[in-house]
């Protein structure tokens, strides 16, 4: 570990030592803002001025509900060094949630990015404590700029900054972060400045030489793609944040990044749509476009001098747009927050952009284990990382101790001693194994895993990962806990259904409309029943319903990391479900 890096917001000296002219930047309304490493750095000193003019102090809490953007950053930095907790919430949150964490958490200020979110915290802070004090990083009408906490930092150089962060050691809490979870009240994650100073320098690895810009679009609330800006900026990589997921492509064309961390299902979309372009080429085209592909599935790191001579032509020849289509500059791309399809993994890597896999929970900081080019492989979660341990626990939970595990759940001791047993091993809820005592394969949520009327376990994660490579699936639920067997909610993918509905001459007029079509009905059983073989009999999807609406986090079926909200997907389509069932029983009434 660098000696000089201890607590989180030593990386701003760090960063100082090599100033660069484009250092965090974001995107607004079209245009690029761009901070150097000096106005940034200055910038967050002034803004930890005004928070200690205002009363903020040692133990104080700040929090901080914006999308992506330099002023999440700087707040940050503003609060952790002068020892306050910063507490990140999604935008997306429901009120009932923010009321729970501006009290739980104690918040006394709170920066929020816009208009719109004014009027969402707003009347939560009115019901919860008035006393609370809302700045906007936008120019807002009625609203306290934090300009206004800036400038009077500016007029305030009394304040010596230096005896505030050396009050602060590593063990201290660094951010309260609230889980959102798939049910139950919101648990607050303490994590400290050690935490994050470990996992990032010893995530290090998924870093190789030339990565000199990274692309941010995932959420900063989440503890993925904070530690992932923090993990930047120890390797000097100037952070860009895309506007919008609307604007990615555009954004990614400007940057033209070197690094970029993402969700599997943001992969998959990728591939999705270069796949139905694939599908439109003629000829000779068409054959090596998907001769490409199919050599691509075989890729294997060390596949040797004959498949890497025909890789080469297939980059040359097809794959090169791919890269292109990501700004053509891409070392490395860093996948996490739920599994990647180890078919998906190898494409992109013979595509000549490695994606990396890793593993962790927001109570582990996050990072447990990382895939990299020291070593690989696919269908895992990668090797541990240094100063972190894991075991396998006889029920197969994943086990994990060190410097990455939490200090706890805030206000809550008795979650704490369920989380983490008395010999320091926190219980990840994950089902896993060890390859090789070297790689770890997670396999499921141990909480997920459920049984059928007839015994048998169903692991509904990796039946659903199976069932997603089919172009036709956007999203998939397997479901049948004490069910006589195991049916799934599917969600089309609706631009690739339409088109093939369009070569099948197949009219309609809404998404409603064409799930009930018998022909569409027909090909999705079709496509489940492809995905069933290598599965027992016992784990088979017997029966589907198509859904004409995709999950979101807005709709409540996503949390903030698109992972499923099962509870809420089955009182949501409970209806649909008992439908499944009863129109099954009825058949076998009537033969």
């Amino acid at each position: 570990m660098a000696a000089d890096i201890k607590r989180v917001f030593d990386l701003l000296k760090f960063s100082l030592e090599q100033p660069k002219s484009e250092f965090i930047n974001g995107k607004v309304n079209g245009k690029w803002i761009n901070y150097s490493t000096e106005e940034f750095c200055a910038t967050v000193d002034s803004l930890s001025r005004g928070l200690i003019k205002v009363g903020i102090k040692k133990g104080g809490r700040v929090a901080v509900m914006s999308h992506n953007r330099p002023e999440w950053n700087i707040a940050d930095f503003a609060a952790n060094q002068i020892g306050a907790y910063q507490i990140p919430l999604y935008p997306t949150l429901a009120d009932h949630d923010i009321q729970f964490i501006l009290k739980d958490a104690e918040i006394s200020i709170i920066f929020v990015a816009d208009e719109d979110l004014y009027k969402k915290v707003k009347p939560n802070i009115e019901a919860v404590n008035p006393q609370i004090k809302i700045y906007t990083f936008n120019e807002v009408s009625g609203a306290d700029n934090w300009k206004v906490l800036i400038n009077d930092g500016q007029n305030s150089p009394e304040i010596n900054l230096d005896e505030h962060r050396n009050q602060i050691t590593p063990e201290d809490i660094l951010t309260l972060i609230y889980t959102s979870g798939t049910t139950g009240t919101p648990k607050g994650v303490m994590l400290t400045h050690s935490n994050l100073v470990c996992n990032f320098v010893h995530s290090a690895v998924v870093m190789p030489q030339g990565v000199n810009k990274g692309l941010s679009f995932l959420p900063l609330s989440h503890i993925f793609e904070r530690m992932i800006i923090y993990l930047y900026l120890f390797n000097r990589t100037s952070v860009y944040y895309a506007e919008s997921m609307e604007t990615i492509v555009a954004d990614i064309q400007h940057v033209k990044p070197n690094a970029f961390s993402t969700v599997p299902r943001l992969l998959e979309k990728v591939y999705d749509k270069i796949m139905e372009k694939g599908k439109s080429l003629s000829g000779v085209k068409k054959g090596i476009f998907f001769w490409s592909v199919a050599l691509a599935e075989k890729y294997t790191i060390d596949a040797g001098a004959w498949y890497n001579f025909k890789l080469s032509i297939a980059r040359k020849l097809v794959f090169k747009k791919w890269q292109e289509a990501l700004g053509g500059q891409i070392v490395v791309i860093v996948s996490g927050g739920a599994a990647l399809n180890p078919r998906l993994a190898r494409i992109f890597w013979a595509a000549g952009m490695p994606v990396f896999e890793g593993y962790g929970l927001t109570e582990t900081s996050p990072v447990i284990t990382v895939n990299h080019f020291g070593g690989t492989m696919f269908g895992s979660v990668g090797e541990v990382i240094s100063g972190v341990e894991v075991k396998i626990a006889p029920d197969g939970e994943v086990l994990t101790r060190g410097h990455q595990v939490m200090k706890g759940y805030y206000n809550r001791p008795d979650l704490t001693d369920e989380a983490i047993d008395k010999d320091g091993w926190f219980h990840t809820g994950d089902i896993g194994e060890l390859v090789d005592g070297r790689f770890l394969r997670i396999t499921d949520r141990k909480k997920e895993m459920f049984k059928t009327a007839g015994g048998k376990y169903i692991a509904p994660q990796m039946l659903e990962n199976k069932y997603k490579e089919s172009i036709f699936i956007e999203q998939i639920m397997v479901l049948g806990e004490n069910r006589k067997f195991p049916s799934a909610l599917v969600v089309p993918n609706f631009e690739t259904l339409k088109n093939w509905a369009a070569r099948k001459g197949i009219s309609f007029t809404s998404n409603e409309e064409i799930i009930k079509n018998e022909q569409i009905l027909a090909k999705y059983n079709e496509v489940i029943e492809a995905a069933n073989v290598g599965f027992g009999k016992w784990e088979q999807i017997k029966r589907i319903a198509l859904l004409p609406k995709e999950w979101s986090i807005d709709g409540g079926e996503l949390t903030p990391k698109l992972s499923l909200k099962r509870k809420v997907i089955t009182e949501k389509n409970n209806t649909i479900i008992e439908k499944i069932y009863k129109d099954a029983e009825d058949y076998k009434a009537s033969t």
